[in-house]
């Protein structure tokens, strides 16, 4: 007579049938990104290029607008005074006002990419699902918003309501949204005729909260993917548009306007160029290979 083994499951066997368990889609993803070397490299140097612009400035002795009357013109760094990166020709400290720079142009890349968030993709859920006129209408809109360039629609806001940190993240929003809207729009036609939004019709879900619970939900990964893609973007538009003299006024500044400002004075003060732009140009790398890392770890077709 065969005996039953009653006793109970081995540890072994446990911990096998844990890691067995299912992960869900954005635990893979997370998974995926932490081993994506570059992405992590890059995401760990943006949270230490933030703290830096938000926190630092409020620890150094000197702020970015004040003034050191016994060093007017510009002079090399030094640990006596407090100036450690050198002051500039209005004798300002070089590295407050490169940390308070990175404030600006972080926060109107993050703000103006919200902005662009938000537009883009309610009008791209809207247009894709709803299709017919609405969807004619408002690509038609976007067609046209193309067309206008970002320099002359800046120039206009600014005639009308004057120069403000505000309008400078609203209007570069108020373009950036359009590439935004197309793709969002292109991910909602693939969805709007799956079996989970047939149900959800045939349970009399509103239109309002289709879209809302299971359109956007499901176009995040791509949403995420892009605006990673997008405050890079429009960091470099505002630092073109401060270079150009149409961006942040004095005496608040922004890496374009250091940017400017070191250019002229490159030959006699190399430094007051070098570091906004190495700066910059370090953030602009990290978005870039966070996005790509995040476009990677979001793609089930690479699992």
């Amino acid at each position: 007579m065969t005996s039953i083994n009653l006793t109970s499951p081995q540890p072994e066997a446990l911990n096998a049938a844990e890691d067995v368990q299912g992960r869900s889609l954005w635990q893979d993803a997370l998974r995926r990104l932490l081993a994506n070397r570059a992405a992590l490299v890059s995401l760990i140097i943006l949270v230490v290029v933030g703290l830096a612009c938000f926190i630092a400035p409020s620890f150094l002795p000197w702020t970015y607008e004040q003034i050191d009357w016994d060093r007017m013109e510009a002079n090399p760094p030094s640990l006596e005074t407090g100036h450690y990166l050198g002051t500039d020709t209005l004798g300002r400290d070089l590295l407050a006002r490169v940390l308070f720079g990175g404030q600006i142009s972080l926060t109107v890349g993050i703000l103006a990419t919200f902005v662009a968030l938000l537009i883009g993709v309610s009008v791209g859920a809207v247009a894709g699902f709803l299709g017919g006129r609405v969807d004619q209408a408002l690509m038609r809109f976007v067609d046209f918003m193309y067309t206008v360039p970002l320099t002359f629609f800046v120039i206009i806001l600014m005639v009308l309501f004057g120069r403000n940190f505000i309008l400078m993240f609203l209007a570069i929003g108020c373009i950036e949204w359009l590439t935004m809207a197309r793709i969002v729009r292109g991910q909602t036609l693939t969805l709007k005729n799956k079996e989970f939004i047939e149900a959800a019709r045939a349970a009399g879900g509103s239109t309002f909260s289709i879209i809302a619970r299971h359109i956007i939900p499901n176009v995040l990964g791509v949403v995420i993917v892009y605006v990673t893609l997008t405050i890079p973007q429009v960091i470099l538009i505002e630092s073109f548009l401060s270079f150009l003299g149409l961006g942040i006024q004095e005496p608040m500044t922004s890496w374009g306007m250091l940017i400017s400002e070191g250019a002229a004075e490159m030959e006699t003060t190399p430094r007051a160029l070098l570091v906004p732009a190495g700066l910059m140009t370090l953030t602009l790398f990290c978005f870039n290979f966070l996005g790509d890392g995040l476009r990677d770890a979001l793609d089930p077709k690479d699992r």
